[in-house]
């Protein structure tokens, strides 16, 4: 019998796609909030569902006790910027209580392993309260690893993943189609963007080292662009214009992957041929890392990489 491998947010872009890539090695269950959502998930990827509301721990217990999962992938997060500076209390019930939660039913329940979703947001320095919010879930996994002798954490951190539910792209795309005048708050800001496919494979290689991995942070290098370089490929070579519009709280010019206050806690290693970092919060790095990695000092995207990105956005439903 295949092992169970529980999702927590398993109906949004990541977790449909997550499910996709893993159905095959583990009973893949997705857990949400959002029924109406669980069954277009159920549909895409033929995986079971179940409710799932991860700021309440006795939902939590209850999924756990139904599907006695071996491994929990936790992506359920409220995620927005903007929208967590304005309503923190939901952002904190749901990214630090949220994972508070998972992380104690985990424990009780003897999990195998546990891995969080995390963001470049939550790299110091942080700027806004989402941000905080998984600086925090990445703590408290790192700091749950073993207390009960057997379940291993660790968390993922990564970029923009692109075309994800809500992200700048799927807004520019709504916009261009509209009037063809895309509006942006930063076209100064430089950002890490990922491909999903690159996001899942940094979860797989993730589980797949667990072992090495646990109680720590893994992440790897991204590639950056210049907001105005990707809007100026965009209209390029589809038409339209774009403008400046109001910025957002909470928003910053440059994200960080690894922060200055954790290099001396990182360390550079290489998965299938790709440079990774490995963040060990309170264990020094016999060779630590030198400079951060940050949107400003990384390799830039090139326009074929850029244009690659705008032009095939995942489909919904396959």
């Amino acid at each position: 019998m295949r092992p169970t491998l529980l999702i927590t947010g398993g109906s949004g872009f990541l977790g449909k796609r997550l499910a996709l890539a893993l159905r095959d090695r583990y009973r893949v269950v997705l857990g949400s909030r959002n029924n109406k959502l669980n069954a277009a998930a159920q549909q895409m990827t033929a995986c079971e569902v179940i409710p799932l509301d991860v700021s309440s721990i006795e939902a939590v217990r209850d999924a756990f006790v139904e599907t006695r999962p071996s491994i929990v992938i936790h992506a359920a997060a409220t995620k927005f910027v903007d929208l967590a500076e304005k309503q923190p209390m939901e952002c904190v019930d749901v990214n630090v209580v949220g994972s508070q939660n998972v992380a104690r039913v985990a424990l009780e329940h003897g999990v195998d392993t546990v891995l969080g979703i995390s963001t470049d947001k939550a790299a110091p320095p942080v700027r806004n309260t989402y941000g905080l919010s998984k600086a925090l879930m990445e703590r408290v996994f790192a700091s749950c690893n073993q207390k009960n002798g057997k379940t291993r954490f660790l968390c993922v951190r990564y970029g923009n993943v692109a075309w994800s539910t809500g992200s700048v792209l799927c807004l520019w795309k709504k916009m261009h189609e509209k009037d063809g005048v895309i509006g942006t708050t930063g076209p100064e800001m430089r950002r890490f963007f990922f491909t999903v496919d690159e996001a899942v494979k940094l979860v797989t290689t993730g589980l797949d080292h667990a072992a090495e991995l646990q109680g720590k942070v893994l992440s790897r290098h991204m590639k950056a662009s210049l907001i105005r370089d990707i809007l100026d490929v965009w209209v390029k070579h589809r038409g339209g214009r774009w403008e400046k519009i109001e910025g957002r709280p909470g928003e910053r010019d440059d994200e960080f992957l690894i922060g200055e206050l954790e290099l001396p806690y990182t360390r550079e290693t290489t998965y299938d041929g790709i440079t990774h970092y490995v963040i060990s919060f309170n264990e020094k790095a016999a060779a630590p890392l030198t400079r951060g990695l940050s949107s400003a000092n990384t390799t830039r995207l090139t326009e074929e990489e850029i244009l690659r990105i705008i032009d095939n956005p995942p489909p919904e439903e396959l």
